[in-house]
């Protein structure tokens, strides 16, 4: 069954609920999905360095990180709409820049602004979710969410390779702009706010500090962020380095690597309908315990096979179907238990675990970066580390798992 709205005399058909926030929580999955058969060629496009072009997807992350700590106390204190419309509305206007961008270092800097306004929509996701259901009903809701949003990373890369061929680069831009403006005009219509007025708060500066300092010092909700933050990170890893690794190493044609990408989001779809399928069969920290296992093995195999190079792409591909598709249960899963405990300051809660899992995606991408040797091995590394270090960064901080 659905989660039942807890918020007195909120009404939001629950059919339409998932496919509202999911479509919010995918502006990440898009904007950074969309864009990536042009990254090869785009430095090309604005007479700079691959390395440069990459930079652009960097800085994203970096946005994305560094935006939703200011998103939770907004949400906290004046409810979700409005910072969700203010956001939208930057989102969908850097979004235009970008498409106009004369130079790289234009791009970046609409980019930047792009990540900032856009992470509105994942951190509010969240944070409806944890207004309107309880834990294992934040699990089954979440885990639909990894249904709409899987769709994008499955979608996002063939329409941006189709794009790429016939308006070229900038018309992945001007698509995401088109998305922003449509999302602005969905929510305004259909999705209620979920934080009534008594329930909001009216802290300060020091106050959110203060709320801040408590949930870092709070080794249930770490331990479950990072653990999420950091398998999340090795799937940014993948994101940023599986273009070049494709394309440059395995010769895979820029048409045909949506349809790779679109295999591991399928599998982020079948995972996450099983997990909301077994969250009243099975207890969530068994079930998370389970995930972040496989996430730590698949990824040590990955830098197994890619070190040896034994069986080839097809190995490889394997390797990383199966890390990738992990995402579909942790990150419901982890997001879930943070977020349990902390009802009264769910926004703040959701800003600060996004701002940790987009952290660790803009440190993958700066240690992808710094390891670049021509080869697969650095993507490979990240994932590795990524994917271990979640499994014990929660052992390492939540008391009593199983």
């Amino acid at each position: 069954m659905p989660p039942r709205p807890k918020s007195e005399g909120l009404s939001i058909p629950q059919k339409r609920l998932p496919f509202i926030l999911g479509a919010m929580a995918a502006i990440g999955p898009f904007s950074i999905d969309m864009y990536l058969p042009a990254l090869p060629m785009l430095g090309q496009a604005l007479g700079t360095t691959a390395g440069a072009a990459q930079a652009s997807l960097a800085v994203f992350f970096l946005g994305m990180s560094l935006g939703q700590i200011f998103y939770g106390p907004l949400a906290d204190r004046y409810g979700r709409r409005l910072p969700l419309f203010i956001g939208l509305g930057v989102y969908t206007a850097a979004s235009l820049i970008c498409a106009l961008a004369p130079n790289i270092e234009s791009l970046i800097a609409a980019r930047l602004m792009q990540a900032l306004g856009g992470c509105a929509g994942m951190v509010i996701a969240r944070a409806v979710v944890r207004d309107v259901a309880d834990e294992r009903g934040a699990i089954r809701l979440m885990a639909r969410l990894m249904l709409v949003m899987g769709v994008a990373p499955i979608i996002a890369p063939i329409i941006g390779g189709v794009l790429l061929g016939v308006i070229g680069w900038r018309g992945i831009f001007l698509c995401l702009a088109a998305y922003g403006s449509i999302l602005l005009l969905v929510i305004g219509l259909f999705l209620p706010e979920t934080l009534p007025v008594e329930r909001r708060r009216r802290d300060g500066l020091r106050q959110v500090f203060g709320v801040w300092r408590r949930l870092l010092g709070n080794g249930y909700f770490m331990g479950h962020a990072l653990a999420g933050g950091l398998v999340i990170g090795g799937m940014f890893a993948y994101i940023a380095g599986s273009p070049f690794v494709f394309m440059e190493i395995y010769g895979v044609r820029a048409e045909d690597y949506g349809f790779y990408f679109g295999a591991n989001a399928i599998g982020i779809m079948l995972v996450g309908q099983v997990t909301a399928r077994l969250v009243d069969r099975v207890a969530p920290a068994r079930m998370l315990t389970f995930a972040l296992s496989i996430s730590a093995v698949s990824g040590l195999l990955l830098l197994g096979v890619t070190s040896s190079g034994f069986g080839g792409f097809a190995v490889l591909i394997a390797a990383l179907f199966v890390y990738v598709s992990m995402i579909g249960a942790v990150m419901p899963l982890t997001a879930a238990r943070a977020m349990a405990p902390h009802g009264a300051i769910a926004g703040n809660a959701s800003a600060l675990m996004g701002t940790l899992q987009f952290g660790a995606g803009a440190l993958a991408g700066i240690a992808l970066g710094a390891l670049q040797n021509g080869t697969a091995l650095p993507m490979a590394l990240v994932i590795a580390l990524c994917g271990a270090g979640g499994f014990v960064v929660r052992r390492l901080l939540v008391r009593g798992i199983s």
